[in-house]
């Protein structure tokens, strides 16, 4: 088995120990050896097999060592793994065993796919990549250090930018472009194009202020 470190012991990082017990129990491939975080007391309160181990900000990645990218927001995630990956970290790609992914998906350095999720074919998933129970429908695209929260439905075609943020129960119709930076907010329909770095809201969803 492998060692892997967790970066990131906030909520989806917990989870992110809770689905590499789940791969372990289909094929043993990793040793949790624990959590890194800036906030060393970010497990108080929150019962865990493991602890967090020392900071993202001062870790010295061995050569042995896995890393899993447990950070949802694309800004956070890009600084954080920018820093590990400038010390030679390598990041592990994570399935979960449940999740229906089509053999002629690609499917970037360091991505995480959950529980549930399912990626048609000619599915393509950039470096970093969060997706979380969530459905890619064939020919779509989502590129580096984005995030897909809970309940996500993409339909066919889509193509979504890097760094963008799409929050939970969001439905985005055949075809559209989602451009880098973007962020959509929970439960929205989205049913036209959204221009890089703007944030969108409602059904169908609009530009709003932040």
């Amino acid at each position: 088995m492998e060692d892997i470190i967790i970066v990131g012991a906030s909520g989806l990082g917990r989870e992110i120990a809770d689905w590499i017990e789940d791969i372990n129990e289909v094929s043993p491939t990793w040793n949790i050896l624990g959590f890194i975080d800036d906030n060393l007391n970010a497990l108080d309160g929150y019962p865990s097999d493991y602890r967090v181990i020392g900071k993202i900000s001062e870790w010295q990645p061995a050569p042995n060592h896995w890393f899993a990218c447990g950070l949802a927001f694309p800004e956070v995630k890009r600084h954080c793994v920018g820093m590990l990956k400038e010390k030679g970290a390598k990041f592990a790609t994570l399935i979960h065993p449940t999740a229906l992914v089509s053999k002629f998906c690609k499917i970037g350095e360091g991505t995480i796919i959950t529980q549930r999720s399912g990626l048609n074919t000619n599915t393509t998933v950039g470096e970093f990549v969060t997706i979380l129970e969530s459905r890619m429908g064939h020919d779509s695209s989502i590129d580096d250090f984005s995030t897909l929260s809970g309940d996500c439905n993409i339909n066919g075609h889509v193509s979504i930018g890097k760094d963008v943020y799409v929050s939970c129960g969001v439905s985005i119709a055949p075809g559209k472009r989602i451009g880098d930076k973007a962020k959509i907010g929970i439960g929205s329909i989205v049913i036209s194009n959204v221009k890089p770095g703007v944030t969108v809201f409602g059904n169908p969803a609009k530009k709003i202020d932040l």
